[in-house]
């Protein structure tokens, strides 16, 4: 298996930008500590995501807005930011770059914003199925695909369009999204 060196002439480990290649996981928070939104990207079983979104609240709520964005914690790092009354939380793995992250994150919330017209709480509450399909429209196992927050919103008024178009008079159309 062939070495690949960096400018300084050390060896990169093969596995170490496999492993940063993607999110772990997103949170979205509010300040009073309940989960908005969770997604989790590489496999967890529940306990350890019972600890991770504990962690998450223990750990960034109640730091000072004047803090550092990036907590490392053990195995975990948080990447976080808040906007309003919500913490956007992302945890990667460790060789990740954090400044992508946290453009990534803002791009997130440009398109929420994009899609509900200023993104607030209560958008995340009553139309959680909307913003996953964003998420995941942006975002395939944690890597993003799409960075383009017009054809992001293009795709899903497209698919607003044929749920409406497929759906009959009166039926509830929120539920037929989510499959």
């Amino acid at each position: 298996m062939p070495t690949t060196t960096d400018l300084t002439g050390e060896v990169i480990s093969s596995n170490a930008g496999m492993a940063a290649c993607g999110w772990d996981f997103i949170v979205l928070m509010s300040r009073q500590g309940k989960i908005r939104l969770s997604e989790f990207f590489s496999s967890y079983s529940e306990s350890e995501k019972r600890r991770i979104l504990r962690d998450i609240a223990g750990d960034v709520i109640p730091r000072a807005p004047k803090m550092c964005n990036i907590i490392e914690k053990g195995a975990f790092k948080f990447v976080y930011r808040r906007y309003a009354s919500l913490y956007f939380v992302v945890g990667v793995p460790q060789g990740m770059n954090e400044l992508i992250v946290l453009e990534q994150i803002h791009l997130f919330v440009e398109a929420l914003d994009g899609y509900f017209n200023s993104v607030c709480e209560l958008d995340l509450v009553f139309s959680l199925h909307k913003s996953l399909l964003i998420l995941f429209e942006m975002f395939i196992g944690g890597m993003l695909c799409e960075s383009n927050k017009r054809e992001v919103l293009k795709s899903i008024v497209e698919a607003e369009e044929l749920v409406e178009e497929l759906t009959k008079p009166g039926e509830d159309t929120a539920s037929q999204l989510d499959d």
